[in-house]
């Protein structure tokens, strides 16, 4: 044997007793895995072979876990995640230089190199001197990456954790969590900013808590953004149409999904400038937007996200909900953006009665009656001035109109939701009605997951000039709304007792969000600092409820709903009070419904606790203009080993699809007292969720990304029961709805 196979030989046994020394220290925290045979088996396969390398018995190792996950072996995804995380020890240490068996290395050094090499902006070497760092780097836990479940560690691993040009792993788990924190707290005041940086890393590091993925993925870095996505409203005129396609193409490449409002674009067969049927409508901008999507992909790992909304008035609404089948003329398909509907209380009660339902061009609307019928809304349930002027377009005598029964519309957007799971419903008049903001504009629409509601206003063009051989463009800026979200993981923080100590610090990490962000699209980054508005939310209900032993489909589950809620509203509140009391109100402060304190009348807040914090704000403000919305959480719940936003799980036990093999999913906390309380989706009765949402939706400023469950044979009868039952209960937005036949494309961009 030469002296290189001998050295091989030694590393190998060296290896091997690594090996069964970790391992058998593993398996003694799941006793009940009875892991020793499972050690024994597979140190022999690997004995077998002769020569092995460390990735292959990593490989070999995580393989064989994965096989025994079962719904009645669960834990075995904890011994997965483990040799997972050690060959992220190894694989870091190779990168940086240190030591495997150390795990957590020189963290100052870690921020020191990746910055050289131009991965990590200058932003935490300018602000943090290496003895902080020092002070910092002592908080890491390495004994948190245990809390991670296979897939879990997975998804941060191959998604969020920070990597050279090379694609190599240098950042490891809790140094991804210390670096988001250091970065949100950068701009604090000195004397407190290292305590409130440990305070965040407490908060994420335990999965108490998870951030937006764009911040989660690009917090200390020198490229991204951190806020999840954006609405813009388009102007009816060439120039705001390509205006806004540029905008949407540059906050695209930074990782933001995009929501559209296209209400106010003239119709198909509309005059422009004065010569008739020369327009074609909404659908060639969306074909427009649908290329962006595709052509402009998100920091180059997934194409952009892009949701399009028109109101049910608006003349092109068929070709509108068509757009995205399957079937029909290619020409006229927008398969690769997504579709909103906008409702007015109006057309629902036409649905309801039968009635005929009158469509319009907003162009025309505009230039015969002198004002936009999208601009109004019916301020009280049955009453109000969207339905005034909407009878004063039907009875016009000049001002052309296409009347349809108003259950056919409804029917096409049903088939559309069956085929392809939208469009969403945005129940326009109660977002008005319970618009904090109302006082400073007008929401027409919502985002890419329909749980954001803010003011908007299109941008505009009002100046060209030339000035030193320069042109210089003067815009008029609207209202472009951004999302800024954040979630609390309720299966983690709700039994631990943790919310009044996580939520202060959270609420502060989103309003840090705000300041520290770079929008190159400036209106956005304007209207950003003019509301300072917030989406705090929550995942992990599910897994709350069967820790709780509470059935889903029951009047605990809505009554707990609303209790928990109001307790998270009211620590929210008082949370970016104490904020403003710091640091001063939203800019738009007055005369909203924060100051006169119709917001606490509108949700029957009274009481002692309520009363104090209603009068405290009123004189002395709120940061943050919009505060609560609860997020799809896809991915970010996976990392957090929970449940995904609001929903209810999917199935108990399933599959995570990756390039070469499958990981076995088990529900969270799976056990013989919890299997009870996690009956799937699809089997739980969709009016059980409804009134669960609606006991929620008061205490949420704005709205909640709620999917409908319905298997692939519901009746259409049973799904408009579905749609009118959400409408009459006070819902503002529905999201997907999900048929066991349709294929559902999750959005990213709104993970928090």
């Amino acid at each position: 044997m030469t002296t290189t196979q001998l050295e091989k030989k030694k590393e190998m046994t060296v290896g091997m007793n690594n090996l069964i020394a970790d391992l058998e220290n593993l398996i003694t925290v799941y006793p009940h895995l009875e892991g020793q045979s499972w050690i024994d088996k597979t140190l022999a396969s690997l004995e077998e072979k002769g020569e092995w390398s460390q990735e292959q018995a990593d490989r070999l190792l995580i393989l064989n876990a994965l096989e025994k996950i079962t719904a009645d072996t669960p834990d075995w995804t904890y011994i997965a995640a483990q040799i997972h995380t050690w060959s992220l020890y190894r694989e870091a240490a190779a990168n940086r230089g240190g030591n495997p068996e150390q795990g957590y290395g020189d963290f100052p050094g870690l921020v020191r190199k990746l910055t050289e090499r131009g991965i990590f902006s200058s932003l935490l070497k300018d602000n943090y001197t290496v003895a902080e760092m020092r002070e910092l780097e002592e908080v890491i836990a390495p004994e948190r990456d245990g809390l991670f479940t296979y897939v879990g560690l997975r998804t941060l691993a191959d998604r969020y954790l920070t990597r050279d040009h090379e694609g190599g792993v240098w950042e490891l788990p809790q140094e991804r969590f210390l670096i988001i924190a250091m970065t949100l707290m950068s701009q604090e005041a000195k004397e407190q900013r290292l305590t409130l940086v440990k305070e965040a890393y407490w908060a994420l590091s335990n999965l108490y808590m998870t951030v937006a993925t764009p911040t989660f993925a690009n917090a200390g870095k020198n490229y991204g953004q951190l806020s999840s996505c954006f609405i813009d409203t388009i102007d009816d005129s060439l120039r705001g149409i390509y205006d806004s396609n540029t905008d949407v193409a540059t906050l695209s490449k930074g990782g933001g999904g995009i929501g559209i409002y296209l209400g106010k674009i003239r119709s198909r067969g509309s005059d422009i400038k004065g010569f008739k049927g020369i327009s074609s409508g909404v659908l060639p901008w969306m074909k427009q937007l649908n290329n962006t999507a595709v052509s402009v992909d998100q920091l180059g790992q997934r194409q952009g996200s892009i949701a399009v909304y028109l109101d049910v008035w608006h003349k092109d609404i068929f070709s509108f909900l068509d757009a995205k089948l399957n079937n029909g003329d290619e020409r006229l398909r927008t398969h690769d953006i997504f579709t909103g509907l906008c409702l007015p209380d109006l057309f629902m009660e036409t649905v309801e009665a039968r009635g005929e339902w009158h469509l319009f061009d907003p162009h025309e609307v505009r230039r015969t009656m002198g004002y936009s019928l999208e601009d109004f809304y019916d301020e009280e349930k049955g009453a109000g001035s969207f339905r005034e002027r909407y009878a004063e377009c039907v009875n016009h005598p000049t001002l052309s109109r296409k009347t349809v029964p108003a259950i056919e519309i409804m029917k096409r957007a049903m088939i559309s939701q069956l085929e392809t799971g939208t469009p969403y419903m945005f129940y326009r008049d109660e977002v008005n009605r319970m618009n904090p903001n109302k006082h400073a504009g007008m929401i027409y629409s919502s985002n890419l997951c329909s749980e954001i509601l803010q003011n908007q206003s299109a941008t505009t063009v009002t100046e060209e000039t030339t000035v030193d051989g320069k042109i210089v463009v003067t815009k008029a800026p609207g209202d472009f709304v951004v999302c800024n979200l954040s979630s609390i993981n309720l299966g983690r923080a709700v039994p631990d007792g943790v919310l009044e100590r996580l939520i202060p610090v959270q609420v502060r990490m989103l309003d840090n969000v705000i300041d520290l962000n770079t929008i190159e699209v400036l209106q956005a980054k304007m209207t950003n600092q003019k509301y300072r508005a917030i989406g705090l939310g929550t995942f992990g209900w599910h897994h709350l409820l069967a820790l709780e032993g509470i059935t889903w489909e029951s009047d605990e589950s809505v009554a707990y709903a609303d209790e928990l809620y109001e307790k998270i509203a009211h620590l929210v509140i008082r949370s970016s009070h104490e904020l403003a009391v710091e640091k001063g109100a939203y800019p738009v402060f007055s005369g909203s419904e924060w100051e006169t304190g119709a917001y606490f009348d509108s949700r029957g807040y009274h009481g002692e606790s309520w009363d104090e914090l209603r009068k405290s704000i009123a004189t002395k403000g709120i940061r943050n203009g919009w505060l609560m919305a609860i997020a799809p959480n896809g991915s970010t719940s996976v990392i957090a080993g929970s449940t995904a936003s609001i929903d209810p799980v999917y199935r108990k036990e399933y599959s995570e699809e990756k390039k070469n093999y499958r990981i076995p999913v088990t529900a969270p906390d799976l056990s013989p007292k919890t299997t009870w309380y996690y009956k799937p989706a699809h089997q739980i009765d969709a009016h059980w969720s409804i009134k669960q949402n609606a006991a929620r939706q008061r205490h949420i400023d704005q709205s909640q990304s709620f999917n409908i469950y319905v298997t692939h044979d519901v009746k259409a009868k049973d799904l408009l029961d579905i749609h009118l039952h959400a409408w009459n209960l006070g819902l503002k937005t529905t999201y997907y709805t999900r048929s066991t036949s349709s294929e559902i494309v999750e959005c990213e961009s709104c993970s928090s």
